[in-house]
C-alpha cells in the first residue's frame, strides 16, 4: 500500500529548471513541504520521492494526517499499528 501511494504520489509531481544555476527544483502540490533540489532532473526525483517518504513517515509518527492519493488512504496503516 505504501508503495503504491508514493507511486501515484509522485506522478503528480511538479518540476522546473532553476534559471540561475540550471539545476532542478521538484514539488508534489498539495503537500506541504515536499520538495526537492537537485542538478539532474533524475536526482531531483529521487530527492523528491525520499522526501515523500520521510514526510509521510514523520506525519504518521505525529498522528498526522496523511492526504488520500488516487484513493490510497495510508492513515490506516498508523491504526492499524
Amino acid at each position: 500500500m505504501l508503495a503504491s501511494y508514493l507511486d501515484r504520489a509522485m506522478e503528480h509531481a511538479r518540476y522546473e529548471i532553476i534559471e540561475d544555476d540550471g539545476s532542478y527544483w521538484g514539488e508534489i502540490p498539495g503537500l506541504q513541504g515536499v520538495w526537492a533540489r537537485h542538478k539532474t532532473l533524475e536526482g531531483c526525483r529521487r530527492e523528491l520521492r525520499e522526501a515523500l517518504s520521510d514526510w509521510i513517515a514523520l506525519r504518521l509518527r505525529l498522528g498526522l494526517p496523511v492526504p488520500v492519493i488516487n484513493g490510497i488512504d495510508i492513515n490506516r496503516i498508523a491504526e492499524l499499528t
